[in-house]
Parts: structure tokens; sequence; C-alpha cells
């Protein structure tokens, strides 16, 4: 998460945490419960200048809403900027909801356009239905290009006329339903249990963007098999090591996670400025700033990557560029 927040180049400093609850067949009531009793507690060790959360998997609107309103309800003080992916009446940022997701596609296109390959037309295959799935889904389909497939933890569907993205958005946005549901609306889609199995589908571009190490050694081997030109990791580690070996070997083009989705917290930040200003921008400043960091991303860890002999290898250029981002801040304040 340093590393991450290094690359975009804001003012931020990197930190994970969480907790072991469940929220799985838990009502309203008991989540919100829940998220009360851990900010009782978690209040004491943030603030909006000491440590900022936002949230991760299982934590979006509902439960960053009951976690500021206790924090407000024990401090008793409007400090907006505590926590971000807050709701736009109370603090929140436009373009917050979406900045994962559409930061992964602005990431992928320009590797894409780097090679002067075209997105629009090509066959995508995406894991997950949460945020960063379901916005990387509308971005690529708004570039042009074909998405098939999504899913969750029971099993993924896939749908050859492209998937309808309004019909995932009612079912996982709104009845908090599971993807399965799809199918009852599209009968020509198809549902399967098993999600590993979404990677033996052919596609041009696969974006993971759904947990850690869903794609191993064998799935990568079969999504070479299969013609995947580009990778882009929308979710933390998606890839396994062995995973990203092989897809560097064969000549694939791989957007890490570490660059690829820092949209998210890139906006997290915007939002805290926005905080700050006491100001809300609107929609469109905020993706054309999110749009600018993540190019500017794109452009370091490329050029990096090619400074240091390994041209085209987006890990070792993301990481480079990371890292000497916080070692340079490190000396500069005299903290080695």
């Amino acid at each position: 998460q340093i590393f991450k927040n290094a690359l975009t180049g804001l003012p931020i400093g990197g930190g994970k945490g969480g907790s072991d609850f469940d929220p799985k067949g838990k009502s309203d009531r008991e989540v919100m419960h829940f998220c009360q009793s851990f900010m009782t507690e978690l209040c004491r060790h943030i603030g909006p200048n000491i440590d900022v959360p936002a949230g991760d998997i299982g934590v979006g609107a509902r439960e960053i809403g009951f976690l500021y309103g206790q924090y407000k309800r024990i401090q008793d003080a409007f400090d907006a900027g505590v926590l971000t992916g807050k709701g736009i009446d109370y603090g929140g940022s436009f373009a917050r909801t979406e900045a994962t997701g559409y930061g992964l596609l602005y990431f992928v296109k320009d590797m894409l356009d780097n090679k002067n390959i075209d997105i629009k037309g090509k066959t995508v295959i995406v894991s997950g239905s949460g945020n960063v799935a379901i916005y990387a889904i509308e971005k690529a389909q708004a570039l042009g290009a074909k998405v098939v497939t999504c899913s969750d933890s029971n099993g993924y569907i896939y749908d050859a006329n492209g998937i309808d993205i309004a019909a995932v958005k009612d079912i996982k946005e709104v009845r908090r339903g599971r993807i399965k549901e799809y199918i009852e609306t599209h009968p020509d889609a198809e549902y399967h249990e098993n999600s590993r199995d979404m990677w033996k589908i052919p596609a041009f571009i696969a974006l993971p963007c759904a947990t850690q190490g869903e794609i191993d050694l064998e799935s990568a081997k079969i999504l070479v098999q299969n013609g995947v030109k580009a990778i882009g990791e929308g979710a933390n580690m998606p890839s396994t090591l062995d995973a990203m070996a092989y897809f560097q070997e064969h000549g694939v083009l791989f957007a890490p996670a570490k660059a690829a989705n820092a949209g998210g917290v890139a906006v997290s930040a915007l939002e805290m400025a926005q905080n700050s200003e006491r100001l809300s921008w609107p929609f469109e400043k905020v993706d054309a700033t999110l749009k600018d960091i993540m190019r500017n991303i794109f452009e370091e860890s490329r050029d990096n990557a090619a400074k240091y002999g390994v041209p085209d290898n987006y890990v070792a250029g993301a990481n480079i560029t990371a890292f000497m981002k916080v070692a340079d801040v490190m000396i500069e304040q005299g903290l080695v």
C-alpha cells in the first residue's frame, strides 16, 4: 500500500487493516452494530491528519456511513476527512465509487495504446462483481470493448452478447443479490459455479477484479493458450507470483495491481483534499484528474522499466518508481 500510494504522486502514506467480521448473511442492523463497535475503538487511533481509513473488500458506502456516523457521535465533530468513500451528501467525492475500475481501464488503455493496439472491439473477461469489477466493465464498454463475464464467490456468468451492466448493478448494488440471478432476466447467458473456469474463456484482455490469488499458474497457462494479450489487475495481487512470471515470459502485457488499481486510493486523496477545502468537485474534474494520475503512473512505470533494462516490464517499472519515491523522501527527511 505504501508503494501504491507513492505511485499516485499525492502526499499520502499507506497501511492496511481490517477485521475478521463476516458480513455474509448478516442484516443491516447487525452490520451497523459491528461497525459502531469497531469504530468505538478505532476512533482513538485515526483522524484527518493521522490515519484515514478507506473501504476495501466488504466495506462499501453502507459500512462507511455507519463508521462515520459513530465517529461523529463519539468525537462530536464534523471531521469529514477522517474517512474516505463517504456518501456525496456528507463529504464524499464524485467518482470515488468508480475510481478503481475506471483507473484500471485508463492504465490498460495507455498500455495498449503504447503498442498501437486499439481496445475497441476487443473481448474482455472480468472477475468479480463489486465496485472494481462493475466500473471496470462500465468503462471497458464505454471504450468500445466487449465484456463477456463477471462473477462472485459462488460462480460466474458468461454472456456472449456482452454483459448487461445495468442488470449487474441492480443485482449487486440495489438488491445485494447473487450473480446467478442474472440468468433469470438474460436466458441466453450461462451460469457456472466454479469461478476459476472463467479463465478458460478466450479473450484478448483479462481483468481479475475479485480477490487475491485468483489466477494461479494453471489458469495463466490456459489464458495464454487461449490468446490473452493483456492482463490488468483490478484486485490486490490477484495473480500468483508464478502466474505473473508466466505472463511476462510469454509476452503478455501485464498491468500490476500496485500501479493499475491505484485509482481508488488516488481519488480517496482527492476526497480528502475536497474535505480540507470544504468543497465538492464536479464528477468531470475528479475523473479528469484521475485519468491524468493514471497516465503519469503508466508513463513513469514504462520509462523506468526501459531505463533499467527491462522494457515493457510494468511490474519492475512500478516497483522501481515507487521504491525510488519512498527512498528519496526518507533520505530527504533524515529517516535513514
